[in-house]
């Protein structure tokens, strides 16, 4: 049996060393379109940006990790073709047969319309290995870089730029920072954090165009105001990449719709990770994180080897910025209030309730909180808010 992982970052790195890990005897063929071997994004915005991190320690296995369990790695072409009739991809101008494919094709940053000046020299997304080396050499002390959107890619490389001394202003249209994924105290923690290091926030302020003849010199925004800018950070979301699910004719629902063990509605073609969206609780999700490309993967390769077993989320995030680690548990959605539980010094945490039922837990500099909170969540267990507040050690909750 032959299974061909299109996409070769986190996800479809640990679908094959899953399969071989559960026993597969079949051929594994992995396809790339990046040259790098698979590697890990998280630290591309972080360590790898400030220089802590030299490119051989972002891969996910050792080179000769995928040649010596059999795993045929294919980098730099990408899929031109699905036939699923045929149950071929082209790749390379070769057509490979699969018994069964896996689609990890991740997501791809947006980015600003030309006719704004997304197209000037000087205006990045980060997501890969290869748009980070294109960035790097800008990050020099005393420029003027914007970051256009306050998510946490855009904060990420806000803290990055504000630690090497350059001059940071961060624009977010809505208006708070991080709306979309945090509660306002999160918010306004983080934003203090960043206005602490003299990075410019600046919220409600959107962005009516890019400067420049070729190369971008700064922006006009939608109050009027123009910003001078050596560079540009663009960090607005991501879409799912759908376009070979689309060709291959398979459902597409905020990204290519599986079932609950990963299949998509060709029952021989499967997908995970930032592309997959899943049903959860009802409904219907896609989550865009580490720890579920990694689970979700996983779970894939065992039900292509017959396992039938649903995929069981338990989403978690983090985010590293200056000297804050904030670990999430949870998804927030529907909360109708937060309670605050304040530790010494910089460290609190954040617990998202919507009626009686804890939901999520954003913890700032508290590892216990978020060690804690996601097992409560993952067990089902709500905690009274005061008992949250009032409890001095929270692994007691665990026992009650």
């Amino acid at each position: 049996m032959r299974v061909v992982i299109v996409g070769a970052g986190q996800a479809g790195a640990a679908l094959a060393a899953k399969l071989r890990a559960l026993g597969h005897q079949g051929e594994i063929v992995m396809l790339g379109d990046e040259p790098a071997p698979p590697y890990q994004r998280p630290p591309l915005s972080k360590a790898y940006l400030l220089g802590e991190m030299e490119e051989d320690r972002l891969w996910l296995r050792a080179p000769e990790f995928w040649a010596e369990n059999g795993v045929e790695l294919r980098l730099g072409q990408a899929v031109t073709e699905i036939d699923p009739a045929a149950k071929t991809v082209t790749v390379g101008g070769e057509v490979l047969e699969y018994d069964h494919l896996a689609l990890t094709t991740g997501s791809t940053p947006r980015r600003l319309p030309a006719s704004i000046g997304g197209a000037l020299e000087g205006v990045y997304t980060v997501r890969t290995l290869a748009d980070v080396d294109a960035m790097r050499a800008e990050f020099q002390a005393g420029r003027k870089v914007i970051i256009v959107g306050g998510g946490y890619i855009g904060l990420e490389a806000a803290a990055v730029a504000s630690k090497l001394g350059l001059d940071v202003t961060v624009l977010e249209m809505a208006p708070r920072i991080l709306q979309r994924v945090a509660s306002p105290e999160t918010s306004d923690y983080v934003r203090a954090l960043h206005q602490a290091h003299g990075v410019t926030v600046l919220e409600s302020t959107g962005l009516n165009r890019l400067i420049g003849d070729d190369r971008v010199e700064g922006a006009l925004l939608t109050d009027g105001r123009q910003l001078p800018a050596d560079f540009v950070i663009v960090g607005v979301g991501i879409t799912p990449n759908t376009q070979l699910a689309e060709m291959a004719g398979v459902t597409i629902d905020n990204g290519i719709a599986t079932d609950e063990q990963g299949r998509t509605s060709d029952p021989s073609i499967w997908s995970a990770g930032d592309c997959a969206s899943f049903p959860w609780k009802g409904g219907r999700i896609r989550l865009e994180s580490v720890g579920n490309a990694i689970d979700q993967a996983e779970a894939v390769a065992a039900n292509i080897l017959g396992a039938g077993a649903p995929y069981e989320a338990k989403p978690w995030f983090w985010s590293d910025q200056y000297d804050l680690k904030l670990q999430i548990a949870g998804l927030n959605s529907g909360y109708d209030h937060i309670v605050t539980r304040k530790g010494e010094g910089d460290v609190a945490s954040f617990w998202y309730y919507r009626g009686a039922a804890l939901l999520a837990v954003d913890a700032m500099n508290d590892s216990r909180a978020y060690m804690v909170g996601k097992r409560l969540i993952e067990m089902g267990k709500s905690p009274a808010p005061e008992v949250i507040v009032a409890t001095p050690d929270l692994k007691t909750l665990l026992k009650a």
